[in-house]
Order: C-alpha cells, then structure tokens, then sequence
C-alpha cells in the first residue's frame, strides 16, 4: 500500500444526526482496515456564525457556545456509533462554515471522505441532501455516501 494514502486520513462529516452517527460507525471500521486516522469534522453553519459575528467585541460568548454545542453532538454521536470502544487514532474538528464547503476543502488532504445521506426533505425515499450531492460532486479524494441502510448489512 502506498505510504502516501497511508498517512492520509479518513475524514468523516458528523452533524449529530443519526445519519451521521451511522456514517461515523462505517468510517470508524474503513479507516481501521486502512490502517488511517478518522479525523470527523463537525461545521456551524453561516447563519449561526453570522449572527455571532454581528455582536459587539469580537469574540462573543455566543461562539463559544455554538462550539460547545457542536462538541457535544459530535461526542453523543460517537457514544451512539462507538458504544464501549472508541477507535484510538481519532481527532475531532468544528468548523465554521457551510459543511459541504467545508469537507470537500478537507477532502484535498484526505484519502476518504464519508458523509451521511440524508434525503432532501427529510423524505426517506430521495437519495442525497446538498451537503452529500456537494461532496459526491467536488470532493478531491473518493467519497462514501453512508445510508441508515449500511446498519443492516
């Protein structure tokens, strides 16, 4: 295997979702059969950041806030996805941005990206959301769209 796409990681984008949750799990099992690290990456949206950005001085507790938020959906996603035995080789990042934005910028370093499939809507029946077509379009490495389906198998 080369040593290049070894060092580089699995990334993983988690918003908390049960969607997300199930495409942790199956990023968690591909990266430990690459022998890869799972970096998973967890954005606030503009309008959230806008808004903070927006209040008198700067840096506002509001951002801190949306930081800690995110960190803990992210923490009760990997509880959900890794039950009694997190994977060991594991970094956790909130960003602020537009999550599709976001992870296919994140995808230049990576050697697999997996991101969730949530349907637009919320209709189980459609087959991406934008933030899944954005990455399936425009991510640099190969990108593993995960259903609630990949649980089954």
């Amino acid at each position: 295997m080369n040593s290049e796409k070894v060092s580089k990681p699995v990334i993983v984008g988690v918003d908390g979702s049960e969607f997300s949750s199930t495409a942790l799990r199956y990023a968690g099992m591909l990266a430990a059969r690459l022998g890869a690290r799972l970096e998973v990456i967890t954005c606030i949206g503009m309008p959230d950041y806008l808004v903070v950005a927006h209040l008198e001085g700067g840096e506002h507790p509001l951002t801190a806030r949306l930081e800690d938020t995110a960190a803990r959906l992210v923490g009760d996603a990997l509880a959900r996805a890794f039950p009694g035995n997190r994977p060991e080789k594991i970094d956790v990042t909130v960003r602020f941005g537009p999550a599709g934005k976001v992870l296919v910028e994140e995808s230049r370093r990576a050697q697999l990206l997996v991101v969730g499939r949530h349907g637009e809507g919320g209709f189980l029946g459609t087959s991406m959301g934008s933030v899944s077509k954005a990455c399936a379009a425009h991510s640099a490495c190969p990108v593993v769209l995960v259903g609630q389906e990949a649980d089954e198998v």
